[in-house]
C-alpha cells in the first residue's frame, strides 16, 4: 500500500486515472476513500489522489492536538515527495480549511482551489459542536456515532428520500463493523485542528481561481461561513445549492461533480 513519509508522519494515498494532479481531501472523521464516487467521473479527466488525513484511516494517528497550518504541511510533503508540481485541490469541510492553509503557506504547490462547505473561523456554536463529537463518541456505540454525524450533515430531503434514507442505515451498519474505526485520539486531534483554524484575516492574499460551494441547508457549517470564505478570496465564484445541507456533494451528486469538473477543466 503507498505511502508518503511527510512532515513526521506515514501518510497513506491511493491514485486513480492520468493527467494533470487533483489533490483531494477529507473532512473531519472520513478517510480518503469517501471521496471514490466523486473520483469515479474526476478520474477520467486528472491524476486523483486521495488521501488519508493524519489521524484517521491508514494514516498515522499521532497524539494530538493538530493543526490545519500541520495538516497541509503534511500534504506540500506528499505533493513534493511524488513530484506533482503544482496541483488542483478540492477541500470539503475539515480539507477545506486544510487546503486554504495548503494555499497560504505553500502557494508554489497550488494551481487552483475547490473549497466544499468551508470556514474561515469557528465561532462558539461551531466550537461547542466539534467538541461535543468528541465527547459523544467516546460514550456511544460506532453506529450510533455515525447516526449522529448523518444528522449534522444530510438535509431534510435526504431523510425523507427513501432510497437515500436506505443508504444512511446501510452506512450506520458498516460503521458498526468498521475494521479501521477512527481512534478517539484521532477525532480529537483533528476537531481541535477544525476549532483554532482561523484564516480569516489571510484569505484575501490567495491570489488562486477558487471555486467555493456551500448548502443553504447546512446546519454543521453554516451557509454564512461559506459565504464569508468566498467573501474574503479576491475574485472566487460562489455556488449554493439550496435544498441541500453539508453533504451537498452527494445529495447533489449528478450536478455538482459535472460542475467541479468543468471548473477544474477551465482552472
Amino acid at each position: 500500500m503507498p505511502y508518503v513519509e511527510t512532515n513526521g508522519i506515514n501518510l497513506y494515498y491511493e491514485e486513480r486515472g492520468s493527467g494533470e494532479p487533483l489533490l483531494l481531501i477529507m473532512g473531519i472523521t472520513a478517510p480518503g476513500s469517501v471521496w471514490a464516487r466523486h473520483a469515479d467521473d474526476w478520474q477520467n479527466h486528472f491524476r486523483c489522489i486521495l488521501s488519508d488525513n493524519r489521524g484517521v484511516g491508514r494514516s498515522d494517528k499521532p497524539a494530538g492536538p493538530y493543526t490545519t497550518a500541520q495538516m497541509a504541511d503534511d500534504y506540500a510533503g506528499l505533493i513534493d515527495t511524488l513530484g506533482l508540481g503544482k496541483v488542483r485541490v478540492a477541500g470539503v469541510s475539515m480539507g477545506s480549511t486544510i487546503a486554504q492553509q495548503l494555499a497560504l503557506r505553500h502557494p508554489d504547490k497550488v494551481h487552483s482551489l475547490v473549497l466544499l462547505c468551508p470556514w474561515a473561523r469557528c465561532d462558539r456554536t461551531a466550537e461547542a459542536i466539534f467538541r461535543h463529537m468528541a465527547t459523544i463518541k467516546a460514550r456511544l456505540r460506532p453506529e450510533e456515532f455515525a447516526n449522529y454525524i448523518q444528522f449534522l450533515i444530510y438535509a431534510k430531503r435526504s431523510w425523507d428520500d427513501d432510497a437515500t434514507f436506505a443508504g444512511l442505515v446501510e452506512g450506520r451498519q458498516q460503521a458498526a463493523i468498521d475494521p479501521m474505526p477512527q481512534p478517539l485520539h484521532g477525532l480529537e486531534g483533528q476537531a481541535e485542528a477544525c476549532i483554532t483554524h482561523n484564516t480569516l484575516a489571510d484569505l484575501p492574499s490567495i491570489d488562486k481561481p477558487c471555486l467555493v460551494i456551500g448548502g443553504r441547508k447546512d446546519i454543521f457549517t453554516p451557509v454564512w461561513m461559506t459565504e464569508e470564505v468566498a467573501g474574503a478570496i479576491p475574485n472566487s465564484e460562489l455556488h449554493l445549492y439550496e435544498d441541500a445541507g453539508h453533504a451537498f456533494h452527494w445529495e447533489c451528486i449528478d450536478d455538482f461533480n459535472p460542475r467541479v469538473r468543468d471548473w477544474l477543466l477551465a482552472h
